[in-house]
């Protein structure tokens, strides 16, 4: 790839209803982006290979846990903060979002929301830093849409609990340092543990052959006989408010995450447009290349201000997971739709490794099935607006 000649889209001065520090952290990392991850993430890709370089640079940044207070380690910002942080890190690449959003929403959250003291400072200033990593385990071989159904399960052992189980299209998976895994006790209650690796009977087999988040490392969880001390279980949760709760904090930062994608597919497709020559002149004076330019730009706007208000509310403490289900299912839908409409206007060109936008395609057919499916999101709006429950 040249050169990150990226420009954000700001069509309705959405940057007004920013705060400065917002401002400068977006710009932090989107510095960040053009430095250490255009110039690489295409050879990454092309491998099939995490950079793991870049942990320590996400660390520094803040990008792991910038929500969670400062005495653990985090950021202490808001929610506005944070999805800039994660719309920045993804127009870099879907697959380094994902790292940092897992790290944040899906094992730090948790262990701050759900953990004992003693918990939180043994973990979370390692995770802030990337000292550690970590993944969370909830999706099952069986059970996806369905995480009531799960069979793995622990059972009381002294002061020990036994887990037995499995969980696969884990990211982060091959190379995590703990695993916050979701099982039922003896009781049948869905509780949270935090699994260490060396753990014997834990292992992380990873996941090839993927078309799609090819420079994120995914993997399975199996959980053979694993002896896991007791004081490892969140003690503060019990049933599925407890993985639902980090899926929707999950679910917040990938609405803001594949704007950036968007935001980047849009942007290389304006340039190339205004730049390719055909019948004597820009393919961007043509009607139809500007209907594809302009519903881009429309959608990405609104999706901006749909974003930005959710970011509000869930600073005030007044956003419901059906909201954040809207915004990731709209912000995802989207997303893959100007993706495919800025490949067109590439040509062919737009299928190489040249340019962005056919690892964007990719990427986003994973993000749109993934923390919910967009059809899963679908019903919980429906659910939510009709009060009818149309899962079973």
């Amino acid at each position: 790839m040249g050169k990150d000649l990226f420009q954000s889209p700001d069509y309705f001065a959405v940057d007004a209803l920013l705060t400065e520090e917002h401002l400068l952290i977006r710009d932090a990392v989107r510095q960040w982006v053009k430095k250490e991850i255009s110039p690489v993430i295409e050879d990454y890709c092309q491998q099939a290979t995490f950079p793991s370089k870049i942990i320590h640079g996400l660390g520094q940044l803040g990008c792991f846990g910038p929500t969670i207070p400062t005495e653990y380690g985090g950021g202490g910002l808001d929610h506005i903060a944070y999805g800039l942080m994660m719309q920045e890190l993804e127009r870099g690449d879907s697959g380094v979002r994902s790292t940092a959003s897992v790290q944040g929403s899906l094992v730090m959250y948790p262990i701050f929301t759900f953990g004992s003291e003693e918990q939180k400072r043994k973990y979370l200033p390692k995770l802030a830093t990337g000292e550690m990593m970590g993944c969370f385990g909830l999706t099952e071989p069986d059970h996806g849409s369905n995480p009531a159904g799960m069979i793995t399960h622990f059972k009381a052992d002294g002061d020990y609990v036994i887990l037995n189980g499995a969980k696969m299209w884990i990211s982060n998976a091959p190379f995590a340092d703990i695993a916050v895994v979701w099982a039922k006790d003896d009781q049948g209650d869905i509780r949270g543990i935090i699994v260490e690796r060396g753990m014997i009977g834990f292992s992380t087999p990873e996941t090839k052959g993927k078309w799609s988040l090819r420079a994120s490392a995914t993997g399975e969880l199996v959980f053979d006989n694993v002896r896991v001390p007791k004081a490892n279980i969140l003690p503060n949760v019990k049933g599925l408010k407890g993985p639902l709760s980090c899926l929707s904090s999950a679910r917040y930062g990938i609405a803001w995450g594949v704007i950036g994608a968007a935001m980047d597919c849009y942007d290389t497709a304006l340039r190339y447009a205004k730049e390719r020559i055909q019948f004597d002149r820009p393919i961007a004076g043509f009607q139809l290349t500007q209907k594809k330019l302009a519903e881009m730009i429309t959608e990405i706007t609104k999706a901006q201000l749909l974003n930005w208000r959710l970011g509000v509310l869930k600073n005030e403490g007044k956003a419901t997971p059906a909201q954040i289900s809207m915004a990731k299912r709209n912000s995802c839908e989207i997303a893959t739709s100007i993706a495919r409409d800025a490949r067109q206007i590439l040509g062919g060109m737009g299928i190489t490794g040249e340019y962005p936008i056919m690892r964007h395609m990719m990427n986003l057919e994973s993000v749109i099935t993934y923390e919910g499916t967009h059809e899963i999101h679908l019903l919980i709006t429906g659910m939510d607006i009709t009060g009818i429950d149309a899962f079973h």
